[in-house]
């Protein structure tokens, strides 16, 4: 494992990126780094002390590089890798199926132009047509607690 700077390490992953995209894999690792050169015990870790962070790269075969970055020169690093990242992997991300989100949209809206259309119960109390007037009520108090339940849901979203 070669021990490099900041700066060579993003330049050595990046060109692993390329080297690797038609075919092979890359491996990176992150962890604290807690070891001072002396023993370290597991219960000894102070809350207060600052550690630096180890980032290892490997391809599996024959590139191996790793890197410390301390804690004040992290948020610099991670906005290097981050947009390293972003450049190599966004063309492999799959692409969002905006149809369905179209029809899922669509169907909210008739959900909701459907609730505040009333129900009209008509129809004769005994004969025929009563289990359909029947029916209609049992609609139309199903879509009463329904805008109950959604009143109840805003309110508690304000909160």
């Amino acid at each position: 494992m070669q021990l490099v700077d900041n700066d060579t390490f993003l330049s050595h992953l990046g060109s692993l990126f390329e080297s690797s995209k038609e075919k092979g894999s890359i491996w990176l690792t992150h962890k604290r780094l807690t070891h001072d050169g002396e023993d370290a015990t597991m219960h000894s870790v102070d809350e207060d002390k600052e550690y630096p962070c180890l980032i290892r790269l490997t391809n599996g075969k024959d590139v191996n590089y790793s890197t410390h970055i301390s804690s004040t020169s992290l948020p610099k690093f991670h906005s290097l890798y981050g947009s390293l990242l972003k450049s190599h992997l966004n063309p492999l991300l799959r692409k969002r199926d905006k149809k369905r989100e179209k029809q899922r949209a669509e169907e909210i809206t008739a959900r909701k132009k459907k609730l505040n259309e009333p129900v009209v119960v008509e129809g004769p109390k005994r004969g025929a047509g009563r289990k359909k007037r029947q029916r209609k009520m049992k609609a139309a108090v199903r879509q009463e607690e329904a805008k109950r339940r959604i009143e109840e849901r805003e309110a508690e979203k304000k909160k």
